[in-house]
């Protein structure tokens, strides 16, 4: 039984779909659906995706759709597409093309005018976002840093400036350099969570500024394993980069003759509305000798 709406032409439907990135039972009624009605599921890992198809009765064939291969490959989806036929598109977890493979299978279908529908799930990097605390209304997600530490800092480099809330994915094995990295370039006070293990049995989700965090996973070879989600804070410029306007600096200079600086500033701010840090760090600059 074709899952193709009444709408479609002769031609099959590339359904790509969101498996779970660990709770199973986090998969959608539709995705099951489809699963089962489809002719062909493309999958990152037909090992691994066994064992999900298994686990839900489904029965569907399986065909490789990796990284290796997508490339050369895809035209037998293509094929398949052409004909008729209804394929499914599953990474091994989460949502495809999500640092996974599909994006030149997809790219081939909507070449070929072949429907391509999303059928959507669970995507690490957007469980973790929404746990984080971190803003969300801006964010950009950056994959996998490079492996190569040189390599690594210039990426981080290029966007320590950015003021949106950074998402990146990490390999177990490296979460201790990249955190180090990171706090090197944005800053050990930089806020940072770490989610880890999204949905399954050990799941950690800890936010510390990026020097703390560091520590904390040193500390704990646990931290060290498992699929890792990093969030970073976006950039702000510093309170004391804030102007202080001339009027400002009059009150606070009348202040500062009768009181300490932090106590001036924290008054010269109720004042003028000029942000106390700024403030009291313009006392700090200018303090008398």
């Amino acid at each position: 039984m074709s899952v193709s709406t009444p709408q479609s032409s002769a031609l099959g439907t590339l359904y790509v779909v969101a498996t779970p990135i660990g709770n199973l039972d986090d998969i959608s009624a539709r995705a099951l659906r489809v699963l089962a009605d489809v002719s062909l599921i493309a999958a990152e890992d037909t090992r691994h995706s066994t064992r999900l198809l298994q686990h839900f009765g489904i029965r569907t064939p399986l065909a490789a759709c990796h990284e290796h291969n997508e490339r050369e490959e895809g035209g037998r989806f293509i094929t398949r597409l052409l004909a008729g036929e209804d394929v499914a598109l599953i990474s091994d977890a989460g949502t495809p093309l999500i640092s996974d493979p599909g994006y030149h299978l997809v790219r081939q279908a909507r070449a070929a005018q072949v429907r391509v529908v999303p059928v959507p799930g669970a995507c690490a990097l957007i469980a973790g976002l929404s746990a984080a605390g971190l803003p969300s209304d801006r964010f950009v997600f950056e994959g996998f840093l490079p492996a190569k530490q040189v390599a690594r800092c210039a990426r981080l480099t290029a966007v320590k400036h950015d003021p949106r809330t950074l998402i990146f994915y990490e390999a177990p094995h490296r979460l201790l350099d990249s955190v180090a990295d990171m706090r090197d370039v944005f800053g050990a006070e930089r806020p940072a969570v770490l989610a880890r293990e999204l949905t399954k049995a050990f799941e950690t989700i800890q936010g510390l500024p990026l020097h703390e965090l560091h520590d904390w996973i040193a500390a704990d070879s646990n931290q060290q394993r498992g699929e890792c989600v990093l969030l970073i804070a976006g950039y702000q410029e510093p309170a004391q980069a804030a102007e202080v306007s001339l009027e400002a600096q009059r009150v606070l200079t009348l202040l500062m003759a009768e009181l300490p600086p932090k106590r001036a500033a924290a008054i010269a701010a109720e004042i003028t509305g000029v942000h106390k840090k700024a403030l009291y760090q313009w006392a700090l600059d200018n303090k008398p000798a």
